[in-house]
């Protein structure tokens, strides 16, 4: 008796559903991967524009008030950067050490996030060194 064929009927369609969620799953984890990418991004961007306006203060002239002047105009700006790609952006206090002659920024934040639940959390810190002006001795 010869062997029995089989059909192959339905097997692309049983494939695809195989198929179909894990490729599903690969473009999700695609899409937030690259959604945390950014958020970090717009917080270093923050961390390191709060560092290039604060590290041209001389360390004569800083105060505990013009830090917190910075740190609120970086904030806003964080907020205003990152919309809705990084939320509830938050700045700490900078780091002004004077006889290190380092001066450094944190911003903190929250990125969107494709599962309803998942909170994904972004810090990101940059630093720099205080500039120093000193006036020629001709």
């Amino acid at each position: 008796m010869p062997p029995r064929r089989r059909s192959e009927r339905g097997a692309s369609s049983l494939e695809l559903a195989i198929l179909a969620p894990s490729i599903l799953a690969l473009i999700f984890i695609s899409i937030q991967t690259a959604l945390w990418l950014y958020g970090r991004s717009v917080a270093l961007n923050a961390a390191q524009e709060g560092v290039s306006r604060l590290r041209l203060v001389q360390p004569p002239l800083y105060t505990a008030a013009i830090g917190e002047k910075v740190r609120s105009d970086i904030e806003a700006y964080a907020q205003q950067l990152g919309g809705n790609s990084l939320g509830d952006a938050q700045v700490k206090t900078p780091s002004y050490n004077n006889p290190e002659g380092q001066v450094s920024f944190t911003v903190t934040g929250e990125t969107v996030s494709l599962v309803p639940g998942l909170t994904l959390k972004v810090s990101q810190t940059a630093t720099g060194p205080i500039e120093q002006f000193e006036a020629d001795d001709k």
